[in-house]
């Protein structure tokens, strides 16, 4: 079966074709500026030149539509009909508390996302925009929702619930929830297929513009460092992660920041770039720290000073690590700051292979032989696990 995975945004529509059998990419494109001038870049891996031009896309339903036709094309085209295409899967921000894996889209389904709407307003309203684009373009073809909460649906209560009067619990699901769960899903499960061995305590890191920290047990979650929202957690490119909560209130009254400017402030202006003042992009950082910039060495310091402090929680809270592994933008290219963190792990017996480490564009192991928790690069590939996810349930 051909699966086509999509992942919407407010303004944007990312999407790949694969093929389950043998999980071949077949196509991926993107899909830019919906509601305004619009443009698609869509990339056939079959010898086909690539498709990179303005098209108008007023809704995301046109987007769908140009994205359809050119998979059928016979210059860019993947496929002869569109009803090779077995199934659609898509990534879902937040599932609430309803939710704790992924289901064929229904009217419950299509409720449950609604009535997330409050709790990822960015995210989740572009989502049910991507699958109501899909249903009216491809009718009749199922269509999958995969949650990015669903990971963390496993946590204990004791990991989940916040020290808040419970009421806000029971009225409002107000409890952690954990974000880049397909990713952690999908590296922790390769983890533990290299382990081999049953009870695997993985470790993982998902570091990039926003980064996560996931502790697993068999594959499935124990504790997550992202929360109700994906602003908690370790620094991030522009996000804070974790902070005082006092120090919402002493910047709203000095400053006279209403409740939105705060959250913009927390979500968009702070993380590494607010530390730095330089950018939120790591290679950036990296560039100005060798330069001598302090404030670029600091925010990188931080960074890996947090993320070193999460795996040691981590480590804890499953009495022990098995593997710790490295994923996505910053995690899967950065020895650097792999290196940094790994720095602070000497008490776990963990020991890099520099040489290993100074690899990048595969899955690595980069810890020494004497290392006595094995470290290992690992690349994530959300949309095949949103793919397997959606053959399963299309079946």
């Amino acid at each position: 079966m051909k699966i086509l995975v999509i992942n919407a945004g407010s303004s944007s529509l990312k999407y790949q074709l694969i093929d389950m059998n043998g999980e071949k990419l077949l196509a991926k494109g993107l899909c830019e500026r919906i509601g305004l001038d619009g443009r698609l870049t869509h990339k056939p891996l079959n010898g086909k030149p690539t498709f990179e031009q303005d098209i108008p896309f007023p809704t995301h339903k046109e987007a769908i539509e140009a994205v359809m036709e050119k998979l059928v094309s016979k210059e860019y085209g993947v496929v002869e009909h569109m009803d090779e295409i077995g199934a659609v899967g898509h990534r879902v921000l937040h599932g609430g508390s309803k939710f704790t894996k992924s289901c064929l889209v229904d009217d419950a389904c299509e409720a449950a996302i609604k009535e997330c709407f409050p709790l990822g307003p960015l995210h989740n309203p572009a989502n049910l925009m991507g699958i109501k684009a899909c249903q009216a373009v491809m009718p009749g073809t199922p269509q999958v929702a995969v949650f990015d909460t669903s990971f963390g649906m496993d946590m204990a209560p004791k990991a989940y619930i916040y020290a808040l009067p419970y009421e806000y619990y029971e009225k409002d699901s107000l409890r952690r929830y954990g974000f880049h769960g397909t990713s952690h899903r999908f590296v922790s499960a390769r983890a533990c297929e290299i382990s081999g061995k049953p009870g695997t305590k993985v470790i993982n890191c998902h570091l990039g513009n926003g980064s996560s920290v996931s502790a697993s047990i068999d594959g499935k979650c124990v504790d997550t460092s992202m929360g109700l929202t994906p602003l908690a957690g370790v620094p991030m490119g522009t996000r804070s992660g974790d902070c005082d909560p006092a120090l919402l209130q002493f910047i709203m009254n000095k400053y006279g920041f209403s409740v939105d400017e705060m959250l913009n402030l927390l979500n968009k202006k702070s993380g590494v770039l607010g530390i730095s003042g330089v950018s939120s992009d790591f290679r950036d950082l990296d560039a100005a720290a060798a330069e001598g910039n302090e404030r670029a060495q600091l925010a990188l310091d931080k960074f890996a000073y947090e993320v070193a402090k999460y795996i040691g929680s981590y480590a804890a809270a499953m009495n022990g690590v098995d593997m710790i592994t490295f994923t996505a933008g910053v995690g899967e290219n950065s020895s650097s700051m792999r290196a940094r963190i790994c720095g602070y792990l000497g008490y776990l017996g963990v020991k890099l292979d520099d040489e290993a480490n100074g690899k990048r564009g595969s899955e690595l192991k980069i810890s020494a032989a004497d290392s006595k928790v094995p470290v290992y690069v690992i690349p994530t590939n959300e949309e095949l696990m949103i793919a397997r996810d959606t053959l399963a349930l299309a079946k």
